[in-house]
């Protein structure tokens, strides 16, 4: 795949990113390096590779999914510089 100036342009008005005609040329090309080296990893052969967490083999801690500070929302409300009705109270920003 190739990115020609045209692309590269629409892609940078798309990014929000302004760029000037006389810099599209190399815009384009560092595309193109980019998708070159894709390609190049497209081409590994990764079949029967396991996907890794590090490059360490090591198991994940694992722990027990359950609450254990919950219920204490009176404690947490005592904080709040203006608590109503078991909620935060904040200032009315949209009129």
């Amino acid at each position: 795949m190739s990115i020609d100036q045209n692309t590269a342009a629409k892609v940078a008005k798309l990014a929000r990113i302004k760029v000037e005609e006389d810099a599209l040329p190399a815009l384009a090309e560092e595309f193109n390096t980019i998708l070159g080296f894709i390609e190049q990893l497209n081409e590994v052969d990764v079949e029967g590779v396991e996907p890794m967490t590090s490059v360490t083999p090591q198991r994940l801690k694992r722990r027990e999914d359950v609450v254990n500070d919950g219920n204490q929302q009176d404690k947490i409300l005592s904080n709040a510089p203006d608590a109503r009705e078991g909620f935060f109270a904040v200032p009315k920003v949209v009129e």
